[in-house]
């Protein structure tokens, strides 16, 4: 009789790691989840103009990180802008800082050079979709 009840609970104990490991990927799913870090529902790039505020808030041969508007707008050169997405092209995160004008993204750490999109470390293989900008009356016009 003892041979039948422990094939019984080996039964059990497999079931319930399985449990267990399901349960674990659905967390591990969850931590991946952009929910948090983007726009949900929201376009990549603006699909209409959108003011962000003073041209003079980009400093020259730097980059400005507009979140909310999901934007990295940079100044080259005096009086001249570039913008891209500022949502990551791996998840859709939104990046969260510049350092060293590098945009970071929060999710799985892809990094971004903010002068030109280009990807400069992964998960994310493509680089971030420009955005037309443009400055007038001192303000950045992006879209």
């Amino acid at each position: 009789m003892p041979a039948p009840q422990s094939a019984a609970r080996r039964t059990v104990l497999k079931g319930a790691a399985a449990l267990a490991g399901a349960a674990g990927a659905g967390a591990t799913l969850a931590a991946c989840s952009t929910e948090t870090h983007s726009g949900s529902g929201t376009p990549a790039t603006p699909t209409a103009p959108v003011e962000l505020g003073a041209a003079a808030d980009v400093p020259v041969g730097g980059a400005k990180l507009y979140r909310e508007q999901k934007l990295i707008v940079g100044c080259p050169a005096e009086g001249r802008y570039t913008a891209f997405s500022a949502q990551c092209t791996h998840a859709g995160c939104v990046l969260d800082k510049i350092v060293e004008g590098q945009g970071n993204c929060p999710c799985h750490g892809s990094r971004f050079d903010v002068a030109t999109g280009k990807v400069l470390r992964g998960p994310a293989s493509a680089p971030l979709p420009a955005v037309p900008v443009r400055a007038e009356n001192g303000k950045l016009i992006a879209g």
